[in-house]
């Protein structure tokens, strides 16, 4: 509904439409992989596959998307189905903590945002050190709290707590543990980058600009339309709508409660990257060792 086919944030230039940033932000993960197209490439955590589609077209590779949810596999292979891609991705159910694929299947593996879910940030490294080939890469847009985060200031926990309920996260890392669970996974760290650090990209636009409601950041018609969603009007729309939805059994009871649960999310988030204490843009690319 707000998001489009792709469930992750970006970074903005200035006069750039929503969806070109979007599907910039996925260009760089593979540019920086440097993703060939006879590869073959797992995506976990997945979502309706808009990442793994435009991968896909901008790499040549066969992308193969893992994710645990029915629903949202079958609006993948829909997608896919109706952008002619079925020969060139796959999207399967399956746990990206216990996967269904043999030693040494993919040539790389990315996440988008979706490893801040796993148990142990470890745990799930290891697992994709385990299905890569020899060699393989590694690319992630990961979630997690940057060195201006002081786990001893009540405010600081207060927003965090926010983010980790409001997106059902059971524990937020910090950069510092995210690299060292890459180490103890046995990958070569190769490069990485707090890409919501402005001072650092030079970029002038913050990732939170879709989420604080502030339709001077649209360029385009579909962008006044996603902004807007935010906006106080927006959010209570939103409300309004699934309430009435649920109650015509519409859509599932709960529903309700969980568009609340989402936006006290987004509302942490924005206070999070106010005061820096918050990424969910730290990126990095890591390589299984040849031997």
């Amino acid at each position: 509904y707000g998001w489009g086919n792709s469930f992750h944030f970006c970074r903005f230039n200035r006069r750039e439409p929503f969806q070109q940033a979007i599907a910039r932000h996925e260009h760089y993960l593979a540019a920086n992989m440097q993703i060939k197209p006879n590869w073959r490439v797992l995506d976990i955590g997945c979502g309706v596959g808009g990442p793994a589609r435009e991968i896909a077209t901008f790499t040549g590779a066969h992308i193969t998307g893992l994710n645990n949810n029915d629903y949202q596999i079958a609006r993948a292979k829909r997608h896919s189905a109706t952008a002619g891609l079925e020969h060139q991705t796959q999207f399967m159910k399956g746990d990206f903590m216990n996967m269904p694929f043999e030693d040494a299947s993919f040539d790389a593996c990315y996440a988008i945002e979706a490893t801040v879910h796993a148990s142990t940030l470890e745990s799930a490294y290891r697992e994709v050190f385990r299905i890569l080939k020899p060699g393989g890469v590694f690319g992630n847009y990961e979630w997690v709290l940057t060195d201006k985060y002081d786990p001893t200031n009540a405010e600081h926990a207060r927003i965090v707590r926010g983010i980790e309920v409001g997106n059902g996260v059971a524990r937020l890392a910090t950069a510092k543990e995210c690299l060292q669970a890459l180490s103890n996974a046995g990958f070569e760290v190769q490069s990485h980058m707090d890409l919501s650090d402005l001072s650092l990209t030079g970029d002038k636009i913050m990732w939170t600009s879709p989420l604080e409601g502030n339709i001077n950041g649209a360029n385009t018609l579909w962008d006044y339309v996603t902004y807007v969603r935010t906006t106080k009007p927006g959010r209570a729309f939103t409300t309004y709508m699934v309430r009435t939805l649920e109650a015509l059994r519409l859509v599932a009871k709960g529903s309700t409660n969980v568009s609340g649960i989402l936006q006290i999310g987004a509302d942490n988030l924005v206070e999070s990257a106010n005061i820096g204490i918050f990424t969910p843009m730290f990126f990095f690319v890591a390589r299984k060792p040849e031997a």
